[in-house]
């Protein structure tokens, strides 16, 4: 009974891994879109097709446009926040500088080699409508308080010199972002330029 119960399986489970490749690949081509043309410039048949895929069969994986903006911003919420933790788990022991760096380099592999998209998607951000504006203010509360969190420690140690934490944390972003649209890993092979945007980011904080 086991083996004939395990033969079964395998073919179900070859099915679910399918099934979810090709989800990622849906929500990934969908993420791109959105930052090239927004929202409103976001069609299924576009994401049908850089996915390779009939129209039809998208609409069996998401029932909806929206329902693939909404996946699509879940997994890059999910994932981006998850890279942020675990760099910061990695400098969980040191100082307050040296987790922020921590958080600024990761932050910049995620815009330059995860999502490269992201950065255009966030930096020139257009009108989203109600249904998922909100789904957005909170993926952007939830990644800045990571990085609020270790300013105040570092403020709070005296290890940084900033008057208005939310202006300089608003800079930050304009910096990360902005790099994201010019800084090319494949370019910068001994993350020299990857090392000295985070330097120029991390004045906005050190005492000088």
């Amino acid at each position: 009974m086991t083996s004939t119960v395990d033969e079964a399986a395998a073919p179900a489970g070859r099915a679910a891994r399918r099934r979810d490749r090709r989800k990622a690949e849906m929500i990934a081509a969908a993420l791109q879109i959105l930052s090239s043309s927004g929202y409103q410039g976001m069609r299924f048949e576009d994401v049908a097709e850089r996915t390779d895929i009939a129209k039809a069969t998208l609409y069996h994986y998401f029932p909806s446009k929206d329902a693939l903006v909404a996946a699509a911003l879940e997994k890059l919420t999910t994932d981006v926040l998850t890279r942020l933790g675990a760099a910061l788990d990695t400098a969980a022991d040191q100082s307050a500088t040296d987790q922020l760096r921590a958080l600024v380099t990761e932050q910049l592999h995620v815009l330059t080699v995860r999502y490269p998209e992201v950065g255009k998607l966030f930096s020139f951000p257009a009108p989203w409508p109600d249904e998922h504006s909100e789904a957005i203010k909170t993926m952007r509360r939830r990644h800045d308080q990571i990085f609020r969190d270790v300013i105040d420690r570092g403020i709070a140690g005296d290890e940084f010199d900033c008057p208005d934490p939310s202006v300089a944390l608003h800079c930050l972003h304009g910096i990360l972002n902005h790099a994201s649209i010019w800084l090319r890993p494949d370019a910068d092979p001994d993350n020299r330029t990857r090392d000295a945007v985070v330097d120029a980011a991390l004045r906005l904080f050190l005492r000088a």
